[in-house]
């Protein structure tokens, strides 16, 4: 059990919303998973939900001191419910992961090994999923995102939409916030300075109700994003290295 006084080594972040009949059996996967690593805590972020989400999670906290619960009145969206849980988070390194059980938490030492082994000069650990369980339809959607992202960030990674991410807290508190950051950490990480490290994950089918995203959901805001970060990256320039004097 991991001491008030003492922050945890790792937190893991999830978001979700109307994914009641996931909670259970992912928070028991989390727990498995990072059993070995020293103290955690696991922080669901609820955006909004209207269904049984709530009271599942309250249920699994009463049983679970390293398990807090924070809840977006309104629903804000995937990004903003990541913010909320690393701003929450305690430790100092992060790993995130979605809520509706298609990443795998058996990833989560390997996420977080590869980060601590890149040292200081690595910013992130991006999973990049293997056997995609998704529909013909959404893996070609995900394909051709992937490639023109690719193609104008140049941010050398397959898969930037894959939830199972690990970083340093102060890394991610320092990247400029919008909606849809987390699908474009790479190349802000990148941005400021840091490398990437990539991990292969393998994905598995949702476990319980239905997808939250559709194709035009989310076309035009992806081309839209896509040219903002470009901006910003082209925006940089050298990233200052700083002494303190005595």
């Amino acid at each position: 059990m991991n001491s008030p006084a003492a922050p945890p080594r790792l937190s893991v972040v999830v978001p979700v919303k109307n994914e009641a009949g996931n909670v259970a059996p992912l928070v028991a996967e989390i727990e498995a998973a990072c059993a070995a690593l020293g103290g955690f805590e696991v922080i669901y972020v609820d955006d909004g939900s209207t269904d049984a989400t709530p009271a599942e999670l309250a249920s699994l906290a009463a049983q679970r001191p390293w398990l807090r619960r924070l809840r977006h009145v309104q629903s804000c969206g995937q990004s903003a419910a990541v913010r909320s849980g690393v701003r929450a988070a305690r430790a100092p390194i992060v790993v995130t992961l979605d809520g509706d059980g298609q990443n795998d938490p058996a990833f989560i030492p390997r996420l977080v090994a590869a980060l601590e082994a890149g040292g200081p000069r690595v910013g992130l650990a991006q999973g990049q999923r293997v056997g995609r369980k998704d529909t013909g339809f959404k893996k070609l959607q995900s394909r051709i995102a992937n490639a023109v992202r690719s193609r104008v960030l140049k941010d050398g990674t397959r898969d930037t939409g894959c939830g199972l991410k690990a970083f340093h807290r102060e890394v991610y508190l320092a990247l400029p916030y919008f909606d849809a950051l987390h699908r474009f950490m790479p190349a802000l990480v990148r941005r400021e300075g840091y490398e990437i490290v990539r991990v292969d994950v393998v994905d598995r089918p949702r476990m319980a109700g239905q997808s939250k995203y559709g194709f035009f959901d989310r076309l035009w805001v992806g081309i839209r994003d896509l040219v903002g970060v470009r901006w910003l990256i082209a925006r940089r320039r050298r990233v200052p290295a700083v002494e303190e004097l005595n």
